[in-house]
């Protein structure tokens, strides 16, 4: 596999996309708008500047990763690539209406995968031409330095389509993790609970979300629920909740909190928005 198509030239999409032209694939990043990709290509020069910077990247590297990624808003330049990775919108009709694309214009031998983070691998499947093909690689943020990838196997994702996900996980340098279809797959299945009792104690006026995160980065977590929500994207948070509650038959212990649903109400999504529970409107030192 010499080749690497990501849609969405979101976070999660740039980040995949470096991570990929480091591992020394070309890369066609795709997105619907000439400037969000502009946008994506400053922004992957940008972590590779301070990659550089604090001496994990050589410039000759971070200059010959940057000459394999191409950009494109035209969905038929991704038809040359052997894995093509969807990075767009957690919404499942986006998702099968982009897989339903690519088995139009990719060869029969294309692997498909989605970057979800709890929709169902077999149902965002179900609209390609050939379900077999495709398969659930669920990176994390920040995608280029996280080192686990979920490869989540379809009702009808075939042997080889997984060997060979497994292997472009290896061949980045990241640690593979086979998971089941199953709602949150298993890092998001467990998180609900980190985030979940980390609301109703900041609900319940128990305790600040200060606090809360104080206390388990004490406990050796590296950031606290409401940090890592804010560096994930309160909006985005929201939506994996939403979405294995749902796909759990509205099970309890996956309900979303009136507290997430106001934040993004008000547009306090996190970093990316310069404030959530935190405050980034000005960088500290």
């Amino acid at each position: 596999m010499k080749s690497v198509g990501v849609i969405g030239a979101g976070t999660m999409g740039s980040g995949i996309a470096l991570a990929s032209a480091l591992a020394g694939y070309d890369v066609v990043l795709n997105d619907i708008s000439d400037k969000f990709l502009q946008i994506a290509y400053r922004n992957i020069g940008e972590l590779m500047q301070k990659a550089s910077d604090k001496g994990k990247l050589s410039v000759a590297d971070a200059n010959a990763a940057a000459l394999r990624i191409t950009t494109t808003s035209h969905f038929e330049h991704l038809k040359t690539c052997e894995l093509v990775i969807e990075a767009a919108v957690e919404k499942l009709e986006t998702k099968q209406e982009i897989f339903s694309r690519l088995s139009d214009i990719c060869s029969l031998d294309t692997i498909f995968a989605t970057n979800t983070s709890s929709l169902a691998i077999t149902a965002i499947g179900s609209a390609a031409r050939n379900p077999s093909r495709v398969v659930g690689l669920h990176f994390f943020n920040p995608a280029h330095i996280m080192k686990l990838v979920e490869i989540v196997r379809g009702y009808d994702t075939t042997d080889d389509v997984m060997y060979r996900a497994e292997g472009y996980v290896k061949q980045l340098g990241k640690i593979p993790v086979l998971a089941k279809d199953t709602p949150g797959f298993i890092v998001n299945r467990v998180a609900r609970n980190y985030y979940g009792e980390a609301f109703r104690l900041l609900g319940d006026g128990i305790a600040t979300h200060e606090q809360i995160d104080s206390v388990m980065r004490s406990n050796g977590f590296a950031m606290g629920p409401f940090q890592l929500m804010d560096l994930i994207g309160i909006d985005v948070n929201l939506a994996v909740t939403q979405s294995v509650y749902d796909q759990f038959f509205g099970e309890p212990r996956f309900r979303p909190h009136l507290v997430q649903q106001k934040m993004v109400e008000a547009h306090l999504l996190g970093k990316k928005t310069g404030r959530g529970f935190y405050d980034y409107s000005e960088k500290k030192d």
